[in-house]
């Protein structure tokens, strides 16, 4: 029984205050066997909980996937594989992008709301920038996407500007040496989520390197995500976004 059903069958005194509060206990998590999954955290935060795949059977995947969906009618996983996908589809009709590791059921909102503005410096940055612009779009913004406008073909990015200048926030993904926020932060008035990649060379150290410029940036109004973690910047962006339209949640 859903929250709203629960609720609404208090208030037409169809269940008792003793039954409301039991019902109420008994949704507080979901114990799968493998997991405790939180079906009232959208509820309580605005943004649904999601599916980190790996380091689960397909099995595990599935069984989560099969509870959150009977609860919330849509699940977002990320980080997925193809054995994930093919197990979750066995329980429900499932999405899966290769590219981005997003693996979902159920639709986005209907109306997506706002813009969200994906840039990314190079082609080899796509997984993560598609995970990030996947995840907005899942959760209900709208997204515009700009990919490979990296620093090292300034011109690139100058071509996407106006673009990037009316989004009510923009992620902003680079590996190498990361410097792309900091010069996006420099030209246009949205917040900015920076995201490193761990691509580059040896002295990149996986993207630490990348993670550290962006935390140095000295560009005002930039903050950064942790290195790979697309969902994060997605999820991130999602709520500025939503703030910005004057919305509690998605």
């Amino acid at each position: 029984m859903t929250l709203d059903r629960l609720l609404d069958d208090f208030e037409a005194g169809q269940i008792s205050r003793e039954k409301l509060k039991q019902e109420l206990l008994r949704q507080s998590f979901i114990e799968t066997g493998n997991a405790k999954i939180d079906p009232l955290r959208e509820w309580r935060t605005g943004g649904p909980e999601v599916v980190y795949c790996p380091g689960k059977t397909p099995d595990q995947v599935a069984s989560i996937f099969d509870h959150l969906n009977r609860c919330n009618g849509r699940v977002l996983g990320t980080k997925a594989g193809q054995d994930h996908y093919e197990a979750v589809s066995r329980v429900a009709e499932a999405r899966f992008d290769p590219v981005s590791g997003l693996l979902s059921i159920g639709a986005a909102p209907e109306k997506p709301a706002g813009r969200v503005a994906v840039v990314s410096a190079g082609t080899s940055d796509l997984p993560v920038a598609e995970e990030a612009a996947g995840t907005a779009e899942f959760l209900g913004s709208r997204v515009d996407r700009h990919f490979d406008c990296g620093v090292a073909g300034i011109h690139r990015l100058f071509s996407v500007m106006d673009d990037l200048g009316a989004a009510s926030v923009i992620i902003a993904v680079a590996g190498m040496e990361g410097a792309l926020p900091s010069v996006v932060g420099g030209l246009v008035r949205p917040p900015i989520v920076a995201v490193p990649t761990s691509v580059g060379y040896g002295a990149n150290f996986q993207g630490l390197s990348a993670l550290l410029t962006m935390m140095n940036s000295c560009a005002p109004g930039v903050g950064a995500v942790n290195i790979d973690n697309g969902f994060g910047a997605g999820y991130l962006a999602h709520k500025i976004n939503m703030s910005a339209l004057g919305k509690e949640d998605g």
